[in-house]
């Protein structure tokens, strides 16, 4: 088992690198080409834009082999990336845009696949640790990746990041290829069939999962609502140069990567709901620190925002790969990503426009509107858990391979 979490860090290490170095560049190579700030913009909703389709686009992981579709979708990402080779001018922006929306969809397919395989390639007890692990190393990538990719661009420009990041998927399925799948998760019986509603049911039915994925994405919703509020606090409010909220992210960057080390002993101590709980408030006690006036406290703030962010994280991850039937998992998995990250889509604008009651109020909302949750859920009455009746226990399917991990 420890030869496969080392594999899923080194997937994680590699496809955090090649991610977050090319959202960075498709955003200053489209600038470059065009001269629009509103254009390079649209990049980032390109790639954001498509975990809307996440209960759509889940299906087709419980359908097809797991592991196969994985693998074709890396390889596919990777052809994507080469057709940047063409961009020779502004005529050519739009390739930039496709690939963008490539990076997407691949990203809704990617991330829910792993999870669903991730159950099939470990042990229960290794899947928060594990998890905990590869969102450090993702972390990690975001605060070495950018710096790397604008390096490279400035040196040898928009070709040489394409190619470059092109490798990452390539050497990423190969790692996925050379998996050991030995395990069966033990579940009930379930119909493999059945369109979104089905995962919706499944990951809304039970609290262990219900409860872990609210959290987050109420959390990191709420990560999205406060950027604006964070810059004007620190250009307006402290009367710091923008070049401080390098050391923001940095902060929180770090706060992140020693969140996510710690979280799979947390998990394994007092479950998914308690570490979500725990999360979403360091969060907002985050997020209260940064509306201090004093700079030191802003930057203790940030660490504090990044241990938490990744907690609800993690903890709604393996709360969805411990209760969820293994012929849905994919589809619940996606689920669970459209409903941790798809209010992005609408909290980044709303705080942009908050921010013009003030620096702090929108900051200090996302606080008051974490800690609320954290208050239902702490009070929340527990219901009977999907596919489960009060005076039958959960059968327990036979053993067998299932061919969506194969």
């Amino acid at each position: 088992m420890r030869r496969n979490a080392g594999l899923f860090v080194a997937i994680s290490l590699l496809s955090g690198f090649g991610s977050s170095a090319m959202s960075l560049v498709a955003g200053i190579w489209i600038l470059d080409l065009t001269g629009s700030t509103s254009r390079a913009a649209l990049a980032g909703l390109c790639v954001y834009a498509p975990v809307l389709t996440g209960p759509w686009l889940g299906g087709l992981l419980d359908r097809a082999p797991r592991r196969p579709l994985v693998i074709a979708v890396n390889v596919m990402l990777a052809a994507a990336l080469l057709a940047l080779l063409a961009v020779r001018g502004p005529g050519e922006t739009w390739l930039i845009f496709v690939v963008s929306c490539a990076y997407g969809v691949s990203y809704v397919l990617i991330d829910a696949g792993e999870t669903a395989l991730l159950p099939s390639a470990l042990a229960p007890t290794e899947l928060g640790d594990v998890n905990g692990w590869r969102s450090s190393a993702q972390e990690g990538m975001k605060l070495v990746a950018p710096l790397a990719g604008a390096g490279l661009y400035a040196w040898r420009g928009g070709h040489a990041v394409a190619v470059l990041s092109a490798a990452m998927p390539v050497l990423v399925a190969i790692l996925y290829a050379v998996l050991r799948l030995n395990r069966t998760p033990a579940d009930q019986p379930t119909e493999r069939g059945g369109g979104p509603r089905t995962g919706l049911v499944v990951l809304f039915g039970q609290r262990a999962t219900r409860l872990p994925v609210a959290l987050a994405g109420v959390s990191i919703a709420m990560s999205g609502f406060t950027t604006a509020g964070i810059y004007a606090i620190v250009v307006t409010e402290l009367r710091l140069p923008t070049t401080f909220l390098g050391v923001l992210a940095s902060a929180q960057g770090a706060g992140s990567i020693l969140g996510g080390l710690i979280v799979g002993r947390l998990i394994a101590g007092r479950g998914p709901v308690a570490v979500g709980v725990a999360g979403a408030t360091l969060f907002a006690i985050g997020c209260l620190a940064r509306c201090l006036p004093w700079w030191p406290a802003t930057v203790l703030g940030a660490v504090v925002a990044g241990v938490g962010l990744p907690w609800t994280l993690v903890a709604a991850v393996t709360a969805v790969q411990t209760h969820t039937p293994s012929a849905l998992l994919g589809r619940v998995s996606a689920t669970a990503n459209t409903a941790m990250f798809g209010p992005l889509v609408v909290a980044i604008p709303l705080g942009s426009a908050a921010v013009h009651l003030g620096a702090r109020p929108p900051v200090i909302a996302a606080a008051a509107i974490c800690l609320t949750a954290v208050a239902a859920a702490t009070f929340h009455r527990p219901s009977t858990p999907y596919g489960e009746t009060p005076t039958a226990p959960t059968p327990r399917r036979k053993a067998g391979a299932d061919p969506a991990t194969r």
